[in-house]
């Protein structure tokens, strides 16, 4: 007999509870982006590998490191998706929708990134995301991130998780920013390490992104944005905050958040949390201006999270409970024609139901109990000729006759 096969390594089966807590963060995080105006998109997993060397930068470590890029037997370069956003993009621009903008996007699905599996993060992941395509004024930045808010609000996991925001300036902020940061950097050369040395030549903003301790430890002198904002892009950032607090969102600022790509601009924010070990990011994101311009769209101001399903589930207070079935149970063979279509009566006003396939009433009723059933319907001949099933409370054992007519409005 051949070894059993096991999942690839970092991917994982989700059965049972890991299901319903995956299905409870998406379809809340559904619910409540629909509140807001978002309508779901759903973007192919594999796209053209350009949608995102482009984006992500060709220095990045998502693109060197961390894509499952292979070539296809047309012999074009393709990808496993790594995050959504260049795919929403993309799609906004394959469908001629340049033209009815603004557009609010919702999206929810799998991800893949080959880096090291730890602890609520996986090479296969799932996230949901919204994207407002198209608004360039304050407010939409608001508005996103308090759609976040609310879902985990809705999800009972926001206690413990704090909102960080900082703003990352218009373009004339962040060309001052980055010539400082090139000068900064330039002089301590030496200790960069080998990757951020080629990123000071090619685009020294990924340097914010790195890794690395020794790069980490020199960001920490670094110098700040907010030393050089234009008085423009301090006013949009007061907005931000001003509708925050009007929608009832707290937060607070943290200057070190940082995006190491030219075309993020203006807000930038996290919801971060210890309840998963050391300080994690549950949900970021910010805004972004030249993101559909690289897909061949025209400049389209832009903002957006996403966050990771796992996680969340992670920090749900519990499981949502699995459904309590219905068992229908026929006792002898001249009761099962009935007992299935009853059983599919049952399905089709609504309720779970179950017919077990095989065994004595014993067996069928241990069944029965091994899947929680709420309540048992048993079918006999007896049953039958009087028009009536036997229904029994499973909690509490009391049992009574029921017009068959009658036991789909009774269980209701």
């Amino acid at each position: 007999m051949p070894a059993p096969l096991q999942p690839v390594r970092g991917m994982r089966d989700l059965i049972g509870e890991d299901v319903r807590r995956h299905r409870h963060v998406a379809e809340t995080a559904r619910r409540i982006a629909e509140r807001y105006g978002f309508e779901e998109w759903i973007t192919p997993i594999l796209e053209d590998t350009a949608v995102f060397a482009r984006t992500l930068g060709e220095t990045s470590d998502v693109v060197t490191k961390e894509m499952y890029t292979f070539t296809d037997r047309g012999g074009d370069s393709v990808t496993l998706r790594p995050e959504n956003t260049a795919g929403v993009c993309r799609a906004l621009v394959s469908n001629g929708l340049v033209q009815s903008l603004p557009r609010k996007v919702f999206y929810a699905g799998p991800m893949f990134r080959y880096e090291r599996p730890q602890k609520g993060r996986y090479r296969q992941f799932h996230q949901i995301g919204i994207e407002i395509l198209g608004a360039a004024e304050p407010l939409a930045d608001a508005e996103c991130i308090a759609c976040g808010w609310d879902i985990l609000c809705e999800l009972g996991v926001a206690e413990g998780t704090a909102l960080e925001i900082n703003t990352l300036g218009d373009a004339a902020s962040r060309e001052s920013w980055r010539a400082a940061l090139v000068g900064y950097f330039s002089a301590h050369r030496e200790a960069l390490s080998e990757d951020s040395r080629v990123r000071l030549e090619k685009n020294p903003l990924r340097i914010l992104d790195s890794k690395d301790p020794g790069d980490r430890a020199l960001l920490a002198a670094a110098p700040r944005m907010e030393e050089h904002l234009s008085a423009e892009a301090r006013g949009f950032y007061e907005e931000v905050k001003r509708a925050l607090r009007r929608l009832a969102v707290p937060f607070r600022e943290n200057p070190a958040i940082v995006r190491g790509l030219d075309y993020y601009s203006h807000t930038a924010f996290e919801f971060v949390t210890d309840r998963l070990g050391a300080q994690g990011t549950v949900m970021a994101g910010g805004r972004y201006n030249g993101l559909v311009e690289e897909m061949g769209g025209p400049p389209t101001p832009s903002v957006g999270w996403a966050a990771g399903i796992e996680r969340l589930a992670m920090l749900l207070p519990g499981a949502p409970p699995a459904p309590r079935p219905v068992a229908v149970i026929p006792a002898g063979e001249a009761a099962e024609d009935a007992a299935l279509g009853l059983t599919q009566a049952l399905r089709r006003a609504g309720i779970v139901a179950e017919i077990a396939y095989r065994g004595s009433m014993k067996r069928r009723l241990e069944r029965a109990n091994k899947t929680h059933a709420r309540a048992a319907v048993i079918l006999g001949e007896a049953e039958l000729a009087a028009g009536i099933a036997q229904v029994k409370d499973l909690d509490s054992g009391a049992q009574e006759a029921v017009p068959i007519a009658e036991i789909a409005a009774r269980l209701a």
